[in-house]
């Protein structure tokens, strides 16, 4: 117990051996080289430690479709036709092919799918089916065949008839309004800059290269930017993402913040998908007869979905995250300091000679002194091995005071 207390109630102090020595030398310049190098480039220049960053952005987003397309033939669609919804929200759709079943009214008819094919009322089991519920009779589909009776909307829904997209849809035009806030800073900013004029907005079309600053996108363009093909993607639907980034520095000029766009599509795993590939959705208009009898045309949609997407972060300089990344620099700087001596306590020849040099014990008691001698290495040499020198490459003297 006494040994405990005594070790306890001890001062640990430092003490700079200064060792002449190549190999150690290099290592210790190299290491702190490698650690100023890495804080100079990544942390202040790529990192950008240096400043307060707000990554908690505010946006908004309004979209606008135009263009006119003929579906069948003979059927002008306008926006009201094929965009869903009308709000020109973040999150829209342009519809490219629809399957209609008019003339719906609510009642009981035959299942049209071939799974409810049956000959006996035995194989109708009651229960919902593809487009209501089962009545459980089968009941006669056509001349020639049978399937199960439902009540729902009347006639079912035949959704495997061949139907051609509506090519125009590629030259369809989007407009893009982002407006975006960084509430740290209170610094707002969109898309739409300040120099834009009405007599560009008309004929600009946004492109990646010649005109990154045009809020109007070409639908082709952008299925192209996001390496689909347009005929697949009209013919079975799909999603397509426009990403918006913000990256901004404020200690720059404003007019170095600027928006950067990249599309992708999100739907990709359904590609590789046999069920239900694609994207579609199904919508009803409804109507009433004179005798006050309801129904509706029945509208199964294949459509491209466009996710508007936004995300970003802005930095400025505060002195509070300077100081603390200087701090750990000049810190760090210490690490070779450590690794020179894990290096020459353990590795190098003459560890020993280190040791003894590097750790000494000093007491306050006179006895102690007089005993253990004072300014005596903990890790004594013989007087035999005073000026003994290292073989190593690294060698260095010791001596001893006498």
């Amino acid at each position: 117990m006494w040994t405990f207390i005594k070790d306890f109630f001890t001062y640990e102090t430092t003490k700079s051996v200064v060792v002449k020595s190549w190999t150690i030398g290099i290592i210790n310049r190299a290491v702190q080289l490698l650690i100023i190098t890495y804080f100079i480039w990544w942390v202040f220049i790529i990192e950008k430690s240096y400043q307060v960053t707000d990554t908690g952005i505010e946006s908004s987003v309004m979209t606008k479709v135009k263009g006119f397309g003929i579906y069948n033939n003979n059927k002008v669609m306008d926006v009201a036709d094929y965009v869903i919804p009308t709000q020109g929200a973040s999150v829209f759709c342009i519809i490219t092919k629809i399957i209609t079943t008019e003339n719906q009214v609510e009642g009981y008819c035959p299942e049209s799918e071939i799974k409810y094919i049956c000959k006996q009322d035995i194989q109708c089991e009651r229960k919902p089916g593809s487009y209501g519920i089962l009545t459980g009779r089968c009941v006669q589909f056509n001349s020639t065949t049978k399937t199960c009776e439902i009540q729902g909307w009347c006639p079912a829904e035949i959704d495997t008839i061949k139907t051609t997209p509506m090519k125009e849809v590629e030259n369809f035009t989007i407009i893009i309004k982002n407006r975006i806030r960084f509430p740290t800073f209170n610094y707002i900013k969109g898309n739409f800059l300040t120099s834009l004029t009405d007599d560009y907005i008309k004929k600009c079309n946004f492109d990646m290269v010649n005109n990154t600053y045009c809020p109007i996108f070409r639908v082709g363009d952008v299925v192209r930017y996001a390496r689909q093909n347009f005929t697949e993607l009209a013919e079975k639907g799909g999603v397509i993402g426009i990403k918006i980034s913000w990256i901004c520095d404020l200690d720059k000029s404003d007019d170095q913040c600027n928006p950067s766009y990249s599309f992708t599509r999100l739907d990709a795993m359904s590609q590789k998908n046999a069920v239900s590939p694609g994207y579609n959705f199904r919508f009803a208009k409804y109507y009433k007869m004179e005798n006050g009898t309801d129904y509706r045309t029945l509208v199964k949609a294949y459509a491209i979905r466009f996710d508007v997407l936004v995300n970003g972060n802005a930095g400025k300089f505060d002195m509070i995250p300077t100081l603390i990344n200087m701090v750990a620099a000049f810190t760090s700087v210490g690490l070779g300091t450590v690794l020179c001596d894990i290096i020459l306590l353990n590795f190098l020849k003459g560890a020993e000679q280190y040791k003894a040099k590097k750790f000494e014990e000093v007491s306050d008691s006179p006895l102690d002194s007089q005993n253990k001698g004072f300014y005596r290495s903990q890790l004594s040499l013989r007087h035999s091995e005073a000026m003994m020198k290292s073989s190593d490459s690294g060698a260095f003297f010791i001596e001893h005071y006498k």
